[in-house]
């Protein structure tokens, strides 16, 4: 329920009284549909066999029309057991059955949107309506979530979790996400080491002998899903693939929901990939009926939502007022929201400079985060800002010295501006920008009481960046990043060092959209428009210059990225092809 100085609360999910449990939903502890004669029971392999009845008798069996096929990534027989359970599997094929049709009509509303954009239409304001006419405001956030000055970001693999937890940070986003390469291993073994962080046994030892094992204090966690666009196609419901939210979503709430909660803590996430306020309705409607199906307390669930989405940032107190009791906060995802204006503004005539030109201090990134700032503080919302993505070198505490302050004149622009906390990548970077906002901060946990100045729609999607322009060593730059990202993403590994960052699919995207939008603009690049012959020419010598035909996947990134960069129609998310190049 939102705070009333508010007014109106959120509306409960279409055709269900908030709080009350599904209709036909089977109590907690009691197993699923029973599916007949012939059952389904997970093995070791991640996969789901049907098996006589009398051949498992006291197996739980995951319901009719759900199949597991794992490929070739096989995760760790014990995630597999402990992840694939029927139990949880059953839960993820209701979350499937009662939501998948509401995704799809939200999936076919964006390209609808897009077509409209193509055409012409301009994107403004939503109209005034409930969410900027009254008061409200969003709860107050859970204990441990008021106090959020430093985050760190990174996947769920065991060691980096560990290493993250322990580093200091108040918050700790495992990501599913961008920063996870999505092998099926990846993603069994994920939601295995979040449950064991949640019950504080995950440990990892390493090869050469080093033992990693958690703090007493630790970081609080946020847990990041895939988003709405996303299927996870080896895992099908009636001969479809799931949706991989859903799938990450659901296996994370079964089996930590109650725990956390019992620990004092609760069930927290960041929504990536939003477009609009309707997609953050789903999502509430998706939590209102995990609480009420798990027996959790009605608002248990919370939401920090990612505004990487130009068309997004339009809808931030929509978006808030979506979630109603679940909201927390917003957070600004830097290089998926430049990635979002190529791909929403592509057949307008957009022209962006050198991804170098495109920083924090251009007018429209000024807009977009003066504007989260604003519209956080006047809901009662956390605003979270952007990613320090450098990775210090052990050998040269010289260039580390010069890097550390640019990440600390980028922490206290964003400090000054209001914002309640900031993302790191690196362990070693928590000082650094803990230091900024404790000065900022001293006591407070946050400061929600900054007021800020209103942006206009037009502030934000004025695109004009004086003075720059597209060079070699940038198109140079975009084509080595990007082989070199996609290489280690096909080889399973989504969070990257390249030239000092730590880089992520996010990254990618970047990339491989700037050289899509210069090709298809004709633009000059220093002397010479970027044509397929001399990207190819390109691409071939910085592939040399990586050494990429010396890894196993170096063949793969490249046909990779020559489909994204010379496709006549722009590929919404290099994941959507990605993936099936991931599991050949």
């Amino acid at each position: 329920m939102l705070d009333e100085a508010s007014g109106p609360e959120r509306p409960a999910a279409a055709g269900r009284p908030t709080g009350a449990a599904p209709t036909g939903a089977a109590p907690t502890d009691a197993a699923p549909t029973d599916p007949g004669a012939n059952g389904a029971v997970p093995r070791d392999d991640g996969s789901v066999h049907a098996e006589k009845s009398d051949t498992a008798p006291h197996a739980r069996r995951v319901p009719d029309g759900l199949e597991v096929h794992p490929g070739r990534h096989r995760p760790d027989p014990e995630a597999s057991r402990s992840v694939l359970d029927p139990a949880a599997l059953a839960f993820v094929a209701e979350l499937e059955r009662e939501f998948r049709h509401a995704r799809r009509r939200l999936l076919a509303a964006r390209a609808e949107r897009q077509a409209a954009i193509d055409a012409g239409e301009r994107p403004t304001d939503p109209p005034t309506g409930p969410a900027r006419s009254t008061t409200w405001r969003v709860p107050p956030a859970p204990a441990d979530l008021r106090d959020r000055r430093v985050e760190i970001t990174g996947p769920a693999e065991a060691k980096m979790m560990i290493n993250a937890l322990n580093s200091g940070a108040s918050v700790f986003m495992a990501d599913l996400e961008d920063a996870l390469s999505p092998t099926w291993a990846n993603v069994v073994e994920g939601q295995a080491n979040i449950a064991r962080a949640v019950r504080r046994t995950l440990a990892y030892d390493a090869p050469d002998g080093r033992r990693y094992r958690l703090a007493d204090r630790i970081a609080t966690l946020v847990v990041r899903p895939r988003g709405w666009h996303l299927d996870e196609p080896r895992v099908r419901l009636d001969g479809q693939p799931v949706s991989a939210a859903l799938f990450d979503a659901g296996l994370f709430l079964w089996h930590n929901a109650a725990e956390l909660l019992e620990r004092g803590s609760g069930p927290y996430l960041y929504l990536p990939k939003l477009q609009g306020a309707a997609e953050a309705a789903l999502w509430h409607d998706v939590f209102a009926y995990a609480e009420a199906r798990l027996g959790l307390p009605g608002g248990s669930i919370r939401a920090t939502v990612l505004i990487e989405h130009v068309l997004a940032a339009l809808e931030m107190e929509e978006i808030l007022f979506a979630l109603g009791e679940h909201a927390t906060g917003l957070n600004a995802g830097r290089w998926d929201y430049l990635f979002s204006i190529i791909k929403t503004f592509r057949a307008c005539g957009l022209i962006l400079p050198d991804r170098s030109a495109l920083t924090m201090t251009v007018p429209f990134m000024r807009a977009y985060t003066r504007r989260l700032v604003e519209v956080c503080h006047r809901r009662g919302a956390h605003a979270i800002g952007g990613m320090a993505a450098y990775v210090p070198s052990r050998r040269d505490p010289s260039a580390n010295e010069i890097a550390f302050a640019r990440v600390r004149e980028d922490k206290e622009r964003e400090a000054a501006d209001g914002f309640d906390g900031t993302w790191v990548a690196h362990p070693d970077l928590v000082p650094v920008a803990r230091a900024v906002f404790d000065a900022t901060l001293g006591e407070r946990p946050n400061q929600l009481e900054r007021a800020g100045e209103p942006v206009t729609a037009d502030e934000l999607l004025d695109f004009t960046v004086p003075g720059a322009g597209v060079t070699e060593a940038g198109l140079r730059s975009n084509v080595s990043v990007a082989l070199q990202y996609l290489a280690a993403w096909l080889g399973g590994s989504g969070a990257v060092a390249i030239n000092s960052l730590m880089e992520d699919a996010a990254t990618a995207e970047i990339a491989r959209s700037l050289l899509w939008l210069w090709r298809r603009s004709g633009i000059a690049v220093e002397g010479a428009p970027l044509t397929p012959e001399r990207y190819r020419r390109i691409r071939d010598e910085e592939a040399a210059a990586v050494g990429l035909e010396r890894l196993p996947t170096g063949g793969a990134a490249a046909e990779l990225l020559d489909r994204l960069v010379l496709a006549e129609d722009f590929i919404e998310f290099l994941t959507l092809p990605g993936l099936g190049h991931l599991e050949a």
